[in-house]
């Protein structure tokens, strides 16, 4: 909500509740200062608290050590069934307070899983990060801001990216998901801390988390979390489990098969990885369903090409063994195509997700 120049309260679009208070107050102008008061006690209150409303039903958080939990999300598309929540939401609990790993899709979600956390610990949340500049590792940072966490990461790329996406990204996630909660997410990328390469944060106990970024892929920019104490790490989006990949405008492939191979390297063999997408496994199952889709798609893509075939002829490609991954039939045709765009030079469009 703003004030205008002649001191009209002037309704923000995305606040069906106080949008009816632009009408009273032209209706009653002698009501203006009161009308004003209002809609600012409103917004104090939501932003004392983060967000104002039910806790909405989440999946039970998955054990995947002592002290560290995930909330997987939804294996399909975000949408009002699962309240946006279709990508990990996780958390470790350090001797200084508990580290966050994505912010969720809205702060609805966020206060619901916020709520979740306590009912296991104690302690307070004290860190944030974020696995790319996508709506469901994002939106939901404003909520984590206004309940009092000031120590929030993300590569510096993806936080740009999400600035600069930030209303298109909004719209898209509230038109899906829902605009009731939806509506309350502010853009926080300003308070964000962002890296490069690697930031090793000192988180209690002698413990440190990495943050880590081997490159772009699935994103342009991405976050990766790794924890040295407990041989653990968090993939974000660069690693899946079981579900099918998504191809987005913004998404390069050959950059992310080169990423996953330089995540790789740099883990230990028996890493115990928390994927973007997908059940807590091992760097052998992520290595298979991720980095294996992709070197078997872009062979085959590249034979065709090479056989002088068009954008047309992808869809004979052999991807049966895969059809069995959720969103594969909303996905596999496209990821064909989008690869021949890549190797071709074609147009890949422009998206906001």
């Amino acid at each position: 909500m703003s004030t205008t120049m002649s001191g009209t309260v002037q309704a923000s679009s995305q606040d069906p509740y106080i949008a009816g208070f632009e009408v009273y107050a032209k209706e009653n102008g002698s009501l203006t200062g009161s009308i004003n008061a209002y809609v600012q006690d409103v917004n104090k209150t939501v932003r004392s608290v983060g967000y104002v409303g039910k806790e909405v039903s989440l999946p039970q958080p998955t054990k995947v050590m002592d002290g560290v939990y995930t909330v997987v999300g939804s294996l399909i598309w975000h949408n009002p069934s699962n309240f946006g929540l279709n990508n990990n939401l996780s958390w470790i609990e350090f001797e200084d307070g508990v580290f966050v790993f994505n912010a969720g899709p809205n702060p609805a979600v966020a206060h619901s899983f916020h709520q979740i956390i306590k009912r296991h610990t104690n302690k307070p949340v004290k860190w944030l990060a974020v696995e790319n500049s996508q709506g469901h590792a994002y939106l939901g940072a404003s909520y984590w801001y206004d309940v009092g966490v000031r120590n929030m990461y993300s590569h510096s790329q993806a936080n740009s990216d999400f600035a600069n996406g930030y209303q298109q990204i909004k719209a898209s996630w509230a038109r899906a998901v829902g605009q009731a909660i939806t509506q309350d997410a502010r853009d926080v990328s300003d308070k964000f801390t962002e890296f490069d390469d690697k930031l090793v944060i000192n988180v209690g106990g002698g413990e440190t988390v990495e943050l880590l970024n081997f490159g772009p892929g699935h994103t342009p920019g991405s976050t990766l979390a790794y924890i040295p104490s407990r041989n653990l790490l968090f993939t974000g989006d660069v690693g899946y489990n079981k579900r099918s990949l998504a191809f987005f405008s913004y998404t390069n492939v050959g950059y992310w098969i080169d990423t996953f191979k330089a995540m790789k390297a740099a883990m230990p063999e028996d890493v115990v990885v928390v994927p973007g997408h997908g059940a807590p496994t091992d760097m052998a199952t992520i290595t298979r369903d991720t980095l294996g889709y992709m070197e078997y798609l872009t062979k085959e893509v590249q034979k065709k090409i090479d056989a002088g075939q068009k954008e047309e002829d992808m869809s004979s490609i052999d991807q049966s063994m895969y059809k069995d991954r959720p969103v594969f039939q909303q996905t596999h045709e496209h990821n064909t195509v989008h690869i021949y765009k890549e190797l071709t030079g074609g147009d890949l469009g422009m998206s906001f997700e």
